[in-house]
């Protein structure tokens, strides 16, 4: 049995220092800060007078953050199931900002999201913790609702593999990154939490989704190993 709700936002709640570096991301994610420099600057590039930015899974703010160095006073709606994460988020975006921040505690497949209401969307390392392809489809749908007409959304994400010869080459790798890293134990603490709580989809059927939803232009930033970072917009 994979992880409950409450399980992932007790493990988050007491993690927060670890997504709160700006210059390192999340360092478990391969190339870290390079997606986040690549999503921020797409973001921009395509919305570049965007107003009302959505964060999914928002962790500590980073990719608020990083978007605010170059549109500042942008209003934001921060989405996480840990409050100190949104606490953190928070007290680090208020001096960044002159606009709103809204803060959403919960999970996107619960919140009503409104209609129209965001020109950016970012979902960094949170959808692989959907579960069905029901659910996938109606959150990529309730992402396409709430974006305003050529507004986007940039997804940074674990993802897996329809080959499983490809998926065992990629997870192989992935493990020498994490040793690398740190050590053997930190490899296996990785793929345990891994295992327990995510259940990721391959790429290509999540830029299909997109497309299915009604997403016109799908673009692929970068894909190393077994992370992907991609966007698409209305």
């Amino acid at each position: 049995m994979k992880s409950t709700v409450e399980q992932i936002r007790a493990r988050f709640d007491n993690d927060v220092e670890r997504f709160s570096n700006l210059e390192t991301g999340q360092s478990a994610t391969i190339d870290a800060p390079l997606v986040l420099e690549l999503i921020s600057q797409a973001a921009i590039a395509t919305n570049p007078g965007a107003s009302d930015l959505l964060d999914v899974g928002c962790g500590a703010g980073n990719y608020s953050l990083k978007l605010l160095q170059t549109l500042p006073d942008l209003n934001i709606t921060l989405i996480d199931l840990s409050r100190p994460m949104l606490a953190r988020a928070e007290q680090r975006l208020r001096p960044a900002t002159k606009g709103r921040i809204e803060v959403l505690q919960g999970d996107v497949r619960d919140l009503d999201l409104g209609d129209a209401r965001f020109d950016v969307i970012v979902a960094a390392a949170v959808l692989h913790h959907l579960r069905t392809d029901a659910e996938w489809e109606a959150v990529f749908a309730k992402f396409f609702q709430a974006l305003r007409p050529s507004g986007s959304i940039w997804i940074a994400d674990l993802v897996e593999h329809s080959s499983a010869a490809i998926q065992d080459l990629m997870w192989r790798r992935y493990g020498e990154y994490l040793v690398e890293l740190k050590d053997e134990a930190y490899r296996d603490t990785v793929f345990a939490y891994v295992a327990q709580e995510d259940t990721p989809r391959p790429l290509l059927y999540q830029i299909d989704l997109l497309r299915n939803v009604g997403f016109r232009q799908v673009e692929l930033l970068h894909k190393t190993s077994v992370f992907a970072a991609f966007g698409a917009w209305k």
